[in-house]
């Protein structure tokens, strides 16, 4: 929505420098422009007829548009959540400190219940933008996007780069006092 905003801006403004003629047009916009003369005033107007929208606008966003198919992403997804709820369930077994623990995955959405003092952790699938979607008691929410190969790849959060095992292995040690935790060795996260 900001995006649309922001080339809806630039759009006019540039059809009023256009219309003094003081603005050449880049070739990246030759084949987007319609051209346009007002019959009362005899003035030229230029308008962008469409405009990319997974370009980028700040030098601080991150390319994350996902080059899986539907296929790759499923099985990535698959073995990125499988291999977080086993790691979860290991943990969880072995933290005597943490009372009403609970672990469960079911479709594509894997709840961890760290008890009442620590809150849930829901890390789930989302098929139709081909991320995963945290919500975190700690940070709260962030969506993941796939970034790199299937060999060498992982969930990346775009406003800020972090990889999902990165969080993780920042706010579980904090709950898991007593034992060392390591979610930086499970698939996807180099």
């Amino acid at each position: 929505m900001f995006a649309g905003r922001l080339l809806a801006r630039v759009s006019r403004q540039k059809a009023r420098l256009a219309t003094i003629g003081s603005w050449p047009m880049p070739q990246e916009l030759a084949g987007h422009v319609i051209s346009t003369r007002t019959p009362a005033s005899g003035s030229r107007s230029i308008q962008i007829a469409e405009c990319s929208a997974s370009r980028r606008f700040f030098s601080s966003q991150i390319e994350t548009e996902s080059t899986l198919d539907a296929a790759t992403y499923e099985r990535v997804c698959s073995d990125t959540l499988d291999a977080l709820c086993d790691y979860f369930e290991e943990l969880t077994e072995n933290a005597s400190e943490l009372q009403g623990t609970d672990v469960a995955y079911g479709d594509g959405v894997l709840t961890v219940n760290l008890g009442g003092k620590h809150g849930t952790y829901v890390i789930n699938r989302q098929t139709p933008n081909k991320q995963i979607w945290l919500s975190s008691p700690t940070s709260g929410p962030k969506r993941f996007d796939f970034v790199g190969t299937v060999a060498a790849g992982r969930w990346i959060y775009k406003h800020s780069g972090q990889s999902l095992h990165e969080l993780l292995q920042e706010e579980i040690p904090g709950i898991l006092k007593a034992q060392s935790v390591d979610f930086l060795h499970l698939p996807y996260c180099s």
